[in-house]
């Protein structure tokens, strides 16, 4: 540190150190206050499902189909 000087070493200090007690005050304070918490959640939804589409064909249906298929490739 003797390379940097005194007053460039302290400045680093108190950088890092306001660096660090930002972001833990902040996390204090809104983690401790569940209205806070209860607000913030509500201003984005937590997870979105996509709308629900066609339901795919059962495994019955599926090899109706094949059958169908096969028959109509025979007579051809």
């Amino acid at each position: 540190m003797s390379s940097l000087g005194t007053s460039k070493g302290i400045l680093e200090i108190a950088k890092f150190g306001v660096y660090v007690a930002v972001p833990v005050t902040l996390t204090y304070l809104v983690a401790t206050d569940s209205k806070a918490i209860k607000k913030l959640m509500g201003l984005r939804p937590y997870v979105v499902y996509p709308p629900e589409g066609p339901r795919p064909p059962s495994p019955e249906e599926l090899r109706e189909r094949a059958r169908e298929i096969a028959r109509s490739r025979r007579q051809e």
